[in-house]
C-alpha cells in the first residue's frame, strides 16, 4: 500500500468526492484508510469512565484505498511510485511530477 498515515489525499468517488484531508490511520490487511472529515457517520456513544458524557458523536469511517489519490506538492492528484537512489535508499515519488513525496 503506497498511502501512509499523515499523507494528504483527495477522494475520487462516493458521496464525499472531491474532498481533501489527512490520512488518520491505514489498514493494509483490509485495504482501507481513514481520512479526517470524510465518510463521517453518526455513532451513539454510551457514557463510560473514559468518556464521561454520552450522546451522538461523529466518527470518520474507513474508505477503500482505491477511492483516494495522493496530492502532490502542486495540489494535483497523483499516483505514487518508488525509486531507489544511488546509496540504496528507497524513496516514494509522485508519478505526475517525479518529485519526492
Amino acid at each position: 500500500m503506497k498511502i501512509r498515515k499523515g499523507d494528504r489525499v483527495r477522494v475520487l468517488t462516493g458521496k464525499d468526492r472531491g474532498k481533501e484531508g489527512e490520512v488518520i490511520s491505514v489498514h493494509p490487511r483490509t485495504g482501507k484508510v481513514v481520512v479526517e472529515g470524510v465518510n463521517v457517520a453518526k455513532r451513539h456513544q454510551k457514557p463510560t469512565r473514559a468518556m464521561q458524557q454520552g450522546g451522538i458523536i461523529d466518527k470518520a469511517m474507513p474508505v477503500d484505498v482505491s477511492n483516494v489519490a495522493l496530492i502532490d506538492k502542486d495540489g494535483r492528484a497523483t499516483r505514487a511510485g518508488y525509486r531507489v537512489d544511488n546509496d540504496g535508499t528507497k524513496v516514494r515519488v509522485a508519478r505526475r511530477s517525479g518529485g519526492e513525496l
